[in-house]
């Protein structure tokens, strides 16, 4: 791709679609930036030469050529270049069926990725790009079709926290990440999600951890933190008590405070920033 800073943004979301593209772009000098309160969207960012750091989950993390980072809405995060030149693709996206089809392909968590078909993911983005930039009048049905197409690629190719066997750790754990996503609202704990796996809580613990790069009970709040959101969004009048009570948290203030530690804010301001819709554009 040419050394040009491409980006383009669509105002106009055709938000019925069940995927669409908020942005995309290429920097080919991508600069420090920092985001404590995340983006409201999806946000994939890949680098394509030289590498960065990037920063989210309480994590610092390097990303080289050929890996990519998947940040969810509203994730706080921040990534610099590592040396003179770190030259990056990125897509924004959300849709009214984003989250089942990520619950589905069970991605839909912020991860890193490293790519195990060489400069795939930079060349479905890049041709996103030129459909762009050729296409105008391209509908946004059929960008949603190519972004249906990059996310099972992410999928079927990615793998997630460079675990180079990760579908063999996963298959041992399935029964359990499928047990949490039933029982998340329930008092349940690591002795009751080893029960289910018919294994000693610790050998659990480090399958999840060489699968995810999480404990199980991190990975149990990330599920009751996910499902907070969609009601904090989808039931407004919905108190706060009533919505930690729906996910699994014994009391409010244990709620808010680990929604404050997980997200960067707290789950008013989550609520608020949500339904006024305001977008930073860097």
């Amino acid at each position: 791709m040419e050394e040009i800073k491409k980006r383009y943004v669509f105002t106009s979301l055709e938000k019925t679609l069940p995927l669409f593209i908020e942005s995309i772009g290429y920097n080919p000098y991508e600069l420090s930036f920092s985001r404590p309160d995340g983006y409201p969207y999806f946000h994939w960012l890949q680098t394509v030469e030289g590498e960065g750091t990037v920063t989210f989950s309480g994590q610092n993390s390097t990303l080289k050529a050929g890996n990519g980072v998947l940040l969810m809405p509203f994730t706080p995060h921040s990534y610099s270049p590592s040396n003179d030149k770190w030259s990056t693709m990125y897509l924004t996206f959300g849709g009214a069926a984003v989250d089942a089809i990520l619950d589905s392909l069970e991605i839909n968590y912020s991860a890193l990725y490293a790519e195990t078909n060489k400069d795939l993911f930079a060349a479905l983005v890049e041709n996103m790009i030129i459909n762009v930039e050729k296409m105008p009048e391209f509908s946004g049905l059929e960008f949603s079709n190519d972004l249906y197409h990059f996310i099972i690629k992410l999928k079927k190719y990615g793998k997630i926290n460079n675990q180079p066997s990760l579908s063999q750790y996963y298959a041992k754990i399935s029964p359990v990440v499928n047990w949490i996503e039933r029982k998340y609202a329930d008092n349940i704990g690591l002795p009751e999600m080893a029960e289910q796996g018919k294994m000693s809580p610790q050998y659990l613990n480090t399958l999840f951890r060489d699968t995810f790069g999480i404990s199980p009970y991190s990975f149990l709040i990330q599920i009751r933190i996910r499902e907070s959101k969609k009601h904090l969004i989808s039931n407004y009048n919905a108190s706060l008590k009533e919505i930690s009570k729906l996910v699994g948290f014994n009391d409010v203030s244990h709620f808010v405070a680990t929604f404050r530690k997980k997200e960067g804010m707290t789950p008013a301001k989550y609520r608020s920033l949500h339904q006024s819709q305001k977008i930073e554009i860097y």
